[in-house]
C-alpha cells in the first residue's frame, strides 16, 4: 500500500500541483518550500502570466529565470523584456500546458490555452523581421511613417476593426504612461494588435505605408506565416472554445471532438507549404501543432520541460 508520502509523490509527477501544495502539511510537516514550489508550478501551467516572476525562493533560480522568460514585464522599462524580447519560450510553455492538459484530460483548459496560442500567433510570425516580440517601446518608426493608417481611429479605408484601431492607437503610446496603463493594455489590448498586424502584410484589401518598412524580400514570406496565423485562429480547433465553459456555453469538448476537430483544422491550413506543416506527425498529442508552430515562427517550436522539471524538483523535496 502507497503511503501518504508515496501519493503525493505521484500527483507531482501528474502536475496535480494544486492537490500536492494542499495536501503536503499534514503529511511531511515542514512543508513551506513543497507549497511555494507547487504555487510556483501552478501558475504556470495555469498561464497566469501576471505572476510568472513571483518570487519563489524555494524554487531553483535557473527554473525561475526559464519561468521569467515567458512572462510579461510589468512595467514599461522592466528588464529583462521576457515574452516581449521573444515569445518562443512562452510557446513551448503553451505546448508543454497542452500536452499536459490533453494527458489529464483537462480539455477545457486545454482549449483556453490553444485560443491564447491563436491570439498571439501573429506575433510570433513578426518576431524575425520585428527583432523583438512586438514590444511597444520598440515599434519600427515606419509603421507609423507618412500614409500609413496604422492606429489612426475611424479611418474608414482601414481593414482593421474597431477593437483593432483602438489597440493600435494605444500600442503606439502605451510605452510612455503608468504601470498601471500599461498593464491594463497587456490585459485587454495587446492580442487585438496582433491580430491587426496580421491584418496588415497579409489581409489588408487597401494598403497603406504601414508595412513598407519590411524588406521586399522578406515581405512574402511574412505575409505567408502571418496568414496562416489568421488562419489557425479561425479552425474548428480553436473554435471549440465557444463550446466550453471557457467560452460562450456549457459543454465540454470530448478527446473525440478535439481529435476531429484537430484533422479537420490539419486539412483547412493544408493550403501552402506553412500550413502544411501542421500535417506532419511530430509525436505530439496534437500531431503536427508544433510543426505549424515552428513554420509560424520560422524557427524551432518544441514543448518546454520547465513543468516537468518543477515537477522533478518537487519529488525530490517530497523524498524522505
Amino acid at each position: 500500500m502507497e503511503t501518504a508520502r508515496d501519493l503525493l509523490i505521484s500527483l507531482a509527477r501528474r502536475y496535480a500541483f494544486g492537490d500536492v501544495g494542499a495536501l503536503a502539511s499534514g503529511v511531511v510537516g515542514e512543508a513551506s518550500d513543497i507549497e511555494a514550489t507547487c504555487e510556483f508550478a501552478q501558475r504556470l501551467l495555469s498561464l497566469d502570466a501576471e505572476d510568472f516572476a513571483a518570487e519563489a525562493r524555494a524554487v531553483p533560480g535557473d527554473l525561475r529565470r526559464r519561468a521569467r522568460a515567458c512572462t510579461m514585464p510589468q512595467t514599461p522599462r522592466e528588464q529583462p523584456r521576457g515574452a516581449l524580447e521573444s515569445l518562443l519560450p512562452a510557446y513551448e510553455l503553451l505546448l508543454e500546458v497542452i500536452a499536459i492538459r490533453w494527458h489529464r484530460r483537462e480539455l477545457s483548459p486545454m482549449v483556453a490555452a490553444l485560443h491564447i496560442a491563436s491570439e498571439y500567433l501573429p506575433l510570433l510570425a513578426f518576431e524575425p523581421v520585428l527583432g523583438s516580440a512586438g514590444d511597444p517601446a520598440r515599434w519600427p518608426e515606419g509603421l507609423t511613417a507618412p500614409g500609413s493608417r496604422f492606429g489612426v481611429i475611424g479611418d474608414r479605408e482601414c481593414d482593421h476593426t474597431k477593437p483593432e484601431q483602438s489597440a493600435a492607437n494605444r500600442t503606439l503610446r502605451v510605452a510612455g504612461e503608468p504601470a498601471e496603463g500599461w498593464r491594463a493594455y497587456f490585459d485587454r489590448q495587446h492580442s487585438q494588435v496582433a491580430g491587426a498586424l496580421g491584418t496588415c502584410v497579409a489581409a489588408c484589401r487597401k494598403p497603406c505605408t504601414a508595412m513598407d518598412w519590411v524588406e521586399p524580400d522578406r515581405r512574402e514570406d511574412l505575409a505567408l506565416r502571418a496568414r496562416v496565423a489568421l488562419a489557425f485562429a479561425e479552425t474548428p480547433l480553436v473554435r471549440l472554445r465557444h463550446a466550453a465553459p471557457v467560452g460562450h456555453g456549457f459543454g465540454v469538448p470530448s478527446p473525440e471532438e478535439v481529435t476531429e476537430a484537430w484533422e479537420r483544422s490539419r486539412v483547412g491550413l493544408a493550403k501552402n507549404e506553412v500550413g502544411q506543416e501542421a500535417s506532419r506527425q511530430d509525436g505530439f498529442p496534437l500531431p503536427g501543432l508544433p510543426s505549424l508552430f515552428s513554420a509560424v515562427a520560422s524557427a524551432p517550436v518544441v514543448p518546454s520541460t520547465l513543468l516537468t522539471d518543477i515537477s522533478n524538483h518537487l519529488v525530490g523535496l517530497l523524498r524522505p
